[in-house]
């Protein structure tokens, strides 16, 4: 493969595995808000692919889900019909998942073989399968959570969950940005560490999210700024040990998420105008400009979906959008101080 047609490859498969990562993030976040994540109790990689296809399979998925806590309890009383719009969500999920998996896998093995691959990026890229297969197998792990003792997965593995899918997501998206290019008259030379420390701060906010979402903590307070009146809301450190407040108490995940919300806000701003509207002219300069109506955006779609009190679209596209403030923030950070970037050769990839 010739170098240019290799460099178009590379660069096609990496956005095709972002976007597949962002369709999967973003069903998931819907099947979590209208609870129809256990809807499946069952994990079936190949014959899970069709949905019950008579109603007598219909019956028996729904007798199933009826014997979990969940069923009992949060939709004790549901229909037939009902239980098959949970249940479609959860599938549509997993359905996603597969469709990302083998956007992520096929290509990769394909582009190898075709010697569109640097060497130097070779182990790199070859971890997204890897993740993708891992990403399957965490996702049973955290549902298997809510299947016996309680009536919803735990927050611990729905974060976790969350987590490996950003890795995944950054792993491309670094690339694509820093890595895939074949003969860039513009080398990125070093990379720009304030952004990709704005950057960390986001993960931190979006994980603090996944916090949120896996304790229903957003329905609570649905107030800004003041949470019952006060800055610091009451039962903040209502459990023992006090640790144990930032992962299992919604009122302090609530408070926490909030408090880093604001704190990317400010600190997003102030660094723009320290640092990134003084950038040379640029690929990177191009990026900073983008960062405060990121931000911005961001940070209103989260207030707007606090008050409003969780509507699902608003709240799936408050998280897209933490995905879009941090795919604007590795952009300009794999721009930085312009030489001493070796060029990568794409006329040797695979050997």
């Amino acid at each position: 493969m010739a170098p240019d047609q290799a460099a178009r490859a590379l660069r096609r498969w990496l956005v095709a595995c972002m976007i597949a990562v962002l369709l999967a993030m973003a069903v998931g976040a819907i099947t979590r808000l209208t609870e129809s994540g256990l809807a499946i109790t069952v994990w079936r990689p190949v014959s899970g692919v069709l949905p019950p296809g008579s109603e007598a399979e219909w019956q028996e998925a729904f007798a199933s889900y009826q014997q979990i806590p969940q069923g009992q309890t949060v939709h004790a009383g549901i229909t037939l019909d009902q239980f098959r719009r949970l249940y479609l969500w959860e599938w549509f999920h997993r359905i996603l998942a597969r469709v990302a998996g083998i956007v992520i896998a096929l290509p990769f093995f394909y582009l190898l073989l075709r010697g569109a691959i640097p060497r130097s990026l070779t182990l790199r890229l070859a971890s997204l399968p890897v993740l993708v297969l891992g990403q399957g197998v965490l996702g049973w792990y955290m549902v298997k959570s809510g299947l016996s003792e309680r009536t919803s997965v735990s927050q611990y593995r729905l974060v976790a969950h969350l987590a490996l899918a950003l890795l995944i997501y950054l792993v491309a998206a670094w690339t694509l940005f820093r890595d895939a290019r074949a003969t860039d008259p513009d080398p990125p030379g070093r990379t720009d560490g304030v952004a990709l420390g704005l950057a960390a701060l986001v993960v931190l906010t979006i994980l603090s999210g996944g916090f949120v979402a896996g304790t229903d903590a957003g329905y609570l307070f649905n107030t800004f700024p003041l949470m019952a009146g006060r800055v610091v809301p009451p039962s903040y450190w209502a459990l023992d040990p006090a640790w144990r407040n930032w992962f299992e108490n919604p009122v302090a995940i609530q408070f926490n998420h909030r408090v880093l919300a604001i704190l990317v806000l400010v600190t997003a701003l102030v660094t723009w105008i320290r640092h990134g509207r003084r950038r040379p002219d640029g690929a990177g300069h191009n990026a900073w400009r983008l960062v405060p109506a990121a931000v911005v955006t961001q940070v209103m779609l989260g207030v707007a979906t606090l008050v409003l009190v969780v509507p699902i679209w608003l709240a799936v596209l408050h998280q897209l959008m933490a995905v879009v403030l941090l795919t604007v923030l590795l952009r300009a950070g794999s721009f930085g101080v312009p030489g001493g970037k070796a060029r990568l050769d794409f006329t040797n990839g695979s050997g």
